[in-house]
């Protein structure tokens, strides 16, 4: 990561963690389609809240996208059409808010700051060194994207769907394995770096940043399990 996290709110690894799980909880146990549309719409103002606008403004958009097609595709006369695209719908219905909050936390969790608060509740070394990794390896692999893509677009090579569609071998030559190989060799260097660093030392780990429960944790989680508790005992508001 950058080091560098947007202004906003500032919540505790651990609560970030809770409204995860809450949040698979709600979306396996959704009792209809609108419960899901408020459990993204409570991302999305989880995100604004963090300061992550732009994660906001696309996230619910492109979500209602699909919340619309899912309505039509519901509404057709066609079973065969609606059996097979109801199938991938409702996966989607399920996995996005998950994946949504996903990013909301690498963008706005440093690496420390998660060692520090995963020391606090002696998570294990084994659970708590995948999640470190994973937080500086998609910003890792994300900057690689940009530089490879500036590299292609000099070189007249489009990394869009358009340039796949109409270039196919060139666009993967030229693109998607130069992606392929910079993301081997940086989980690699991620992980020679991590334990250079002595993310394996059973110490007890320090933190600039203060890491505790805030009125702000708190409240954000009671937000999360008032809303699950509210599609498993009040479902006849969402139908």
């Amino acid at each position: 990561m950058s080091g560098r996290i947007k202004a906003g709110l500032w919540f505790d690894p651990r609560t970030k963690l809770l409204m995860l799980l809450l949040t698979a909880l709600g979306a396996t146990m959704a009792p209809s389609l609108m419960y899901e549309l408020g459990l993204v719409v409570l991302v999305a103002l989880m995100a604004l809240m963090c300061g992550e606008w732009r994660k906001a403004a696309l996230g619910l958009p492109a979500y209602l996208l699909f919340y619309l097609l899912t309505l039509a595709v519901m509404r057709t006369d066609s079973s065969s059409l609606q059996t097979t695209l109801m199938a991938f719908l409702g996966l989607f219905h399920k996995v996005y808010p998950c994946g949504f909050l996903a990013g909301i936390m690498i963008s706005t969790t440093k690496v420390s700051e998660f060692l520090s608060a995963m020391s606090r509740i002696h998570a294990p070394k084994k659970l708590v060194i995948p999640f470190a990794v994973m937080l500086r390896y998609m910003p890792a692999i994300r900057e690689d994207w940009h530089f490879i893509k500036d590299a292609m677009q000099l070189r007249d090579v489009s990394p869009n769907l358009a340039g796949l569609l109409t270039h196919p071998a060139r666009t993967v030559e030229c693109v998607y394995v130069p992606l392929m190989m910079a993301a081997s060799k940086a989980a690699d260097e991620l992980s020679i770096a991590s334990v250079t660093r002595g993310i394996e030392n059973p110490r007890p780990r320090t933190c600039l940043v203060q890491i505790r429960f805030r009125a702000a944790d708190v409240l954000a989680v009671g937000c999360f399990a008032a809303y699950l508790a509210a599609g498993l005992f009040w479902k006849e508001a969402f139908l």
